[in-house]
């Protein structure tokens, strides 16, 4: 035999080994595989035929080390069922994912997995990606599963966890809870290498003051909860791209002049209940909503400044109880401006004809007089 063909039997033989499922990660598939189900029309899994030799190219959603050992697995869409617990035996997995749908066309039924998360996460700890979204999930968040010390994006959005929301110690950048069922106060930390929250459509309440630290943020959504007191300003950083805090129950920005906000930013406060002059400060978004709230007094003239040379692009101020535009009738919005300030305390509106209000704001121009006299004066003896 010669020199050559020995080369390419043992490469042969190498690369066949390597590129074939380990015998506990095979094991862990079929678990896997035996506790989903195709719904009707899918065929996920008929390329996890483990009568033949089981390499790991021909499994639809793996990729594999080359010891055979699982590193990525993605489920779905199209499938129903618990998750087994085997796949805490996937020690080398790096990131899980369970698709909610990713193909063209009409979008088709997503996952249907129900009941709650395993505690076998905890033992994988690799893993650095998980991604079980729109499902049906279930129970509480295991303790362990926000601890594992290389997760760096957590993606549970859209199912039903319920109870208090564990600490978090992962070195996570990308964390995103929203639409379930979680209540009770936030924990008392979060990892500062935090880049994106999302936490809205919950039931969550209390502070938010453990989040002050996360000055890293570009991107955050507590949205729809019934979160109360003070906006830690350390929010409005310079990185912060986007910050939606609506429909919660706050009443103050913590230390509001020292905000700087980038120029390209989106910042929603709205339907709460904070009072005060509006801060100069929160003039540099280029989206600004902090309608249905409880301000009182003159708008600065840095908003004007900001709308007339387009730095703000949408300014919602309605629903407060302001009292002052200080519009100059020589001035003018750019076309591409929105601008509400409709059911305030001004006797007139000094932009008739360039507000551009949502439809479902009431037609009404001004609140009506004795609500404003009546506000005015529990403020001042308040």
């Amino acid at each position: 035999m010669s020199y050559n063909t020995l080369f390419l039997l043992l490469l042969t033989f190498v690369h066949s080994t390597f590129s074939s499922l380990a015998p506990i990660d095979r094991a862990a598939l079929e678990s896997i595989r035996d506790s989903l189900t195709d719904m009707p029309g899918s065929a996920f899994f008929s390329t996890w035929d483990f009568t033949t030799p089981n390499r790991c190219s021909s499994f639809s959603g793996l990729t594999c080390t080359s010891l055979g050992r699982v590193c990525t697995l993605s489920l779905g869409p199209n499938l129903s069922g618990t998750l087994s617990p085997s796949i805490s035996n996937l020690t080398h997995l790096t990131q899980l994912v369970l698709y909610p749908g990713s193909v063209t066309g009409p979008l088709p039924p997503r996952n249907r997995l129900t009941g709650p998360i395993s505690n076998s996460f905890s033992s994988l700890p690799y893993l650095h990606t998980l991604d079980l979204s729109y499902n049906q999930l279930s129970g509480s968040l295991p303790p362990l599963l926000t601890t594992l010390p290389r997760l760096k994006v957590l993606v549970l959005a859209s199912n039903q966890f319920s109870n208090n929301l564990k600490p978090v110690s992962s070195p996570l950048f990308h964390l995103d809870l929203k639409m379930n069922q979680i209540s009770g106060k936030l924990p008392p930390a979060f990892p500062t290498t935090l880049r994106y929250l999302s936490l809205s459509s919950n039931s969550m309440q209390g502070t938010i003051n453990s989040l002050a630290p996360l000055t890293e943020l570009t991107y955050i959504d507590l949205s729809m909860n019934q979160f109360t007191g003070a906006i830690p300003n350390s929010l409005f950083g310079p990185t912060t791209s986007s910050m939606f805090l609506p429909r919660n129950n706050f009443t103050s920005i913590s230390n509001v002049s020292t905000i700087s906000l980038p120029q390209v930013s989106t910042v929603d406060l709205s339907h709460n209940s904070i009072s005060g002059e509006l801060p100069p400060s929160l003039a540099g978004a280029e989206s600004l909503f902090l309608n249905n709230n409880r301000f009182i007094g003159d708008i600065p003239e840095e908003y004007v400044k900001s709308l007339i040379n387009g730095t703000i692009k949408t300014l919602f101020l309605q629903h407060n109880y302001l009292t002052r535009f200080p519009w100059n009738s020589g001035s003018q919005l750019q076309d591409s401006v929105s601008l509400c300030l409709s059911y305030n305390c001004m006797e007139t509106d000094p932009v008739v004809g360039l507000s551009t209000c949502p439809v479902e704001v009431a037609p009404l121009l001004s609140r009506p007089a004795i609500q404003c006299s009546r506000f005015y004066n529990h403020s001042s003896t308040g």
